[in-house]
């Protein structure tokens, strides 16, 4: 018997409008229906996590229960804010996907190092991106436990 689970929040920091464009579309295309925000920086995305900048009250949206991450971005890389999330007691809990252009293989272990959940070259193809968030969309909605939202607060 399946239970069904409350849709968690999707936070991707991605500073490529067409990009942020395709994924969404992606996902729609993929069936994943989980409320979806964006950030165009390692800046912004740690304003947003910390309730800062215009993500400060009463504008603050849901905590995300998963970040698609991109590394390369101006102001704060995707490497320098995945350090920072994983270093922050209220904030190491939520998984962080790196979803990238970058294939080398030293990005690959220094974002496993960081801690990063998963490790996803971004396909090339819109079927293969509908792709990639169809099964990261099963997994992560539909196969894993993730924490509420609420249970690492007291961590902050």
């Amino acid at each position: 018997m399946t239970t069904r689970r409350t849709p968690v929040p999707i936070l991707m920091a991605d500073d490529d409008p067409d990009d942020r464009l395709l994924a969404r579309d992606a996902l729609a295309e993929a069936c994943v229906a989980n409320e979806l925000c964006f950030v165009e920086d390692g800046e912004e995305l740690l304003e947003y996590l910390h309730g800062d900048g215009r993500w400060a009250p009463p504008a603050r949206p849901l905590r995300p229960g998963l970040i698609l991450l991109d590394l390369n971005m101006p102001r704060k890389d995707g490497r320098e804010a995945l350090r920072e999330i994983k270093a922050d007691p209220g904030l190491r809990r939520i998984p962080v996907v790196v979803l990238t252009t970058s294939r080398d293989e030293e990005d690959v272990l220094r974002c496993y190092d960081l801690g990063a959940s998963s490790y996803i070259t971004k396909p090339v193809t819109f079927h293969g991106l509908v792709s990639a968030m169809t099964v990261l969309g099963r997994y992560w909605f539909e196969i894993v436990n993730l924490p509420r939202a609420g249970e690492d607060a007291d961590a902050r």
